[in-house]
């Protein structure tokens, strides 16, 4: 029988059974490697974690989708949505519940909890690096995430337990490229601003060199708005035509969307072809009728999002909408670590997807 155990709880229930399937296939074997703890909650919102199995001595990842505010319990005031600060918590209690019996705990977040905070203001809280401090105390021995919004802060944070982002450009460009039909010498990428560059020259070159216009944001950082600064210009860098051309916008997530459809807005007012927006996290802050609106408009062809976060089945069936599959990406890591393998050559490209990229291309 293996030490690999997969924890996984409700709020990442598909992409854990998907990740459980795919170890399979790596491995060659039928044995089930996900377990399923009981997180049972109280009236009053408290809550304990249970193991209805053994996992003394084994090689334990705890799984979990911090975003996903499908998940609910009913409270005194009635049906509460479970919230990233819940889910935290939740983790916590896994890794308790283990009563230090585990031969080693790697916590598993693609979507990483406080990720987005930069710390601007002196009395600002560090809530990023006060969680990967609480994780590193309490034994965790490693942290794996994707396509982490601020990778600096991460690694400043935390002095002795390893982050491992991986990233899934990869899987996303292998799509595209199964989906949609376009002219490489017509095809450009645009990168949403300055931060997003090293992402978007991967998909540049990895698509055969392509060109790559940047969008310059000025904006307003003494206003805070729903948790973000305006924008007060919104421009996009690209010396040459693009009149004509086919772009791919490349960005780490979606919240509200505002600002990757602003992007696509910009770029449609100056005359060019198709535009394909991608982002590895979709978290819809403020719901999908925003990208109703501009899709009807011709604003945009398509959105890539990876399945690493919920998404409402509402979104998923929109014509607009197309998943990603990460989960073989995620299997063949966490397989890596339990049997001591390196996992750099995963972290940003994997070379089987690769290949079949390189078959694709040469067809085109």
């Amino acid at each position: 029988m293996s030490s690999l155990r997969i924890v996984v709880p409700d709020n990442i229930l598909d992409v854990g059974t998907k990740v459980n399937g795919n170890i399979q296939k790596i491995k060659g074997s039928k044995e089930n490697f996900m377990v399923r703890p009981n997180l049972e909650r109280f009236n009053n919102g408290e809550a304990k974690c249970i193991y209805d199995e053994s996992i003394r001595g084994k090689d334990v990842f705890i799984l979990s989708d911090v975003s996903n505010y499908s998940i609910t319990y009913k409270c005194q005031v009635g049906v509460h949505h479970m919230m990233p600060d819940e889910h935290y918590q939740d983790i916590k209690r896994m890794i308790n519940a283990t009563c230090g019996h585990a031969r080693k705990i790697t916590v598993v977040m693609p979507y990483l909890y406080q990720s987005r905070q930069d710390k601007r203001n002196g009395r600002e809280s560090l809530d990023l690096a006060m969680s990967l401090g609480e994780l590193g105390s309490y034994g965790v021995k490693e942290l794996i995430t994707a396509d982490v919004h601020n990778k600096s802060a991460c690694d400043n944070a935390s002095l002795y337990m390893p982050i491992d982002n991986f990233y899934c450009s990869d899987d996303i460009i292998l799509k595209i490229l199964e989906n949609e039909v376009f002219d490489s010498s017509k095809t450009m990428i645009g990168s949403p601003d300055f931060g997003a560059i090293p992402r978007a020259s991967f998909y540049a070159n990895i698509l055969g060199d392509l060109p790559l216009g940047i969008f310059y944001k000025q904006r307003d950082y003494n206003t805070v708005t729903n948790g973000s600064n305006p924008i007060m210009k919104h421009k996009f860098l690209y010396e040459g035509d693009i009149k004509g051309k086919d772009v791919i916008i490349v960005d780490d997530m979606i919240a509200s969307g505002g600002s990757i459809l602003d992007s696509a807005k910009q770029l449609r007012k100056n005359g060019v072809g198709n535009i394909y927006l991608v982002a590895t996290f979709g978290l819809f802050t403020k719901g999908y009728e925003i990208f109703d609106k501009a899709y009807n408009e011709g604003i945009f062809n398509k959105l890539y999002v990876t399945n690493l976060n919920y998404v409402p089945e509402e979104i998923k069936n929109k014509p607009w909408f197309e998943e990603v599959d990460c989960t073989m990406k995620l299997a063949r890591i966490i397989c890596n670590i339990n049997e001591d393998k390196p996992i750099e050559g995963l972290l940003s490209a994997d070379s089987e997807t690769l290949g079949k990229i390189k078959k694709l291309s040469k067809r085109r």
